[in-house]
């Protein structure tokens, strides 16, 4: 074999290696115990608004605040924190896909995506600072 074949075979495989790191997700959805075990690190978890239990949002004081509760797939419920505007209509979601991490009790998330119970409507994504 030439070292020109060679040197070809290493750089196709070296881009399969680069495009698959790219755009495949090896994230996987954590619960808040998991995700308290590493505190700071970024992690996403899915889970249904706790519409029980209060919200806080007052956009005179802070625009960048959302508090709120939500129970993850194993049943714990955490308050969360939304750096950003307050989702439009958040109730009516039927579940939460928040990415961010654990700051004590608390999950600080920077980007909530919302999932909607009719499959005509989009999932919306909400962006924090």
């Amino acid at each position: 074999m030439k070292k020109s074949h060679i040197l070809a075979l290493i750089l196709v495989a070296a881009s399969i290696s680069v495009v698959s790191a790219m755009f495949l997700d090896f994230s996987t959805y954590e619960t808040f115990a998991s995700a308290a075990q590493k505190p700071g690190k970024q992690y996403s978890v899915i889970g249904f608004l706790e519409k029980q239990m209060p919200m806080q949002y007052d956009p005179v004081k802070d625009p960048n605040h959302f508090s709120f509760y939500v129970k993850d797939k194993s049943g714990n419920i955490r308050q969360v924190i939304f750096n950003g505007a307050r989702p439009t209509d958040i109730e009516k979601s039927e579940q939460l896909v928040m990415m961010g991490s654990m700051n004590g009790d608390v999950f600080r998330c920077n980007r909530i995506q919302m999932k909607c119970p009719s499959k005509y409507k989009n999932d919306q994504i909400a962006k924090g600072s």
